[in-house]
């Protein structure tokens, strides 16, 4: 049965000889490249593409804003139709050792002034957040312009996504124009 492959290698109790199949060097090698085959193909992934996770971006429906030691992230505008009420939502970091006071503008509207501490985080608009409320320029499904400004950090321009109360998480926070 195994002729040329299998020779006694012991002999048991009885005094019979035991035989085992020599392992055959091309079966070895030919079960080490499957194994790197399989590694290869199991990480090639990560060797092409970038790790998303390992890059900062925009989770959500907003942008976000680097300047300096501030990030400004998940920035939206919530109104109700253009030249109404927008709310801006979003959080402030402040990655630094100093305090920076962070000054927001749509055009040459003033949306406000927020002063965020060292190493810390505020939270724009929502139930918990610092309301900025400004009448916006733009329509729901548009962008508007909002100018990030730190002062050491400079100033930086983005397109704020405008959205209503069409989505259930934002209908409680799109503020309602005031009656004439």
């Amino acid at each position: 049965m195994c002729a040329d492959r299998c020779v006694p290698t012991r002999h048991s109790e009885r005094g019979e000889p035991v035989i085992r199949a020599r392992s055959s060097l091309r079966h070895r090698l030919a079960a080490a490249g499957v194994v790197a085959l399989a590694g290869l193909a199991l990480s090639g992934c990560s060797a092409t593409n970038e790790i998303t996770t390992a890059k900062a971006y925009s989770a959500s429906d907003g942008v976000r804003a680097e300047l300096g030691d501030v990030t400004a992230e998940n920035l939206i505008v919530l109104a109700s139709a253009e030249g109404a009420p927008g709310a801006l939502q979003g959080a402030l970091t402040n990655r630094g050792t100093d305090a920076v006071t962070v000054t927001l503008t749509s055009g040459t509207v003033a949306v406000g002034t927020v002063k965020v501490d060292a190493a810390s985080t505020v939270l724009l608009g929502g139930d918990t957040g610092k309301a900025l409320t400004f009448t916006t320029a733009n329509a729901p499904g548009g962008v508007t312009p909002l100018t990030v400004e730190t002062g050491p950090g400079g100033s930086l321009t983005v397109s704020v996504p405008v959205l209503d109360s069409t989505l259930p998480e934002y209908a409680t926070l799109v503020p309602t124009p005031k009656a004439s």
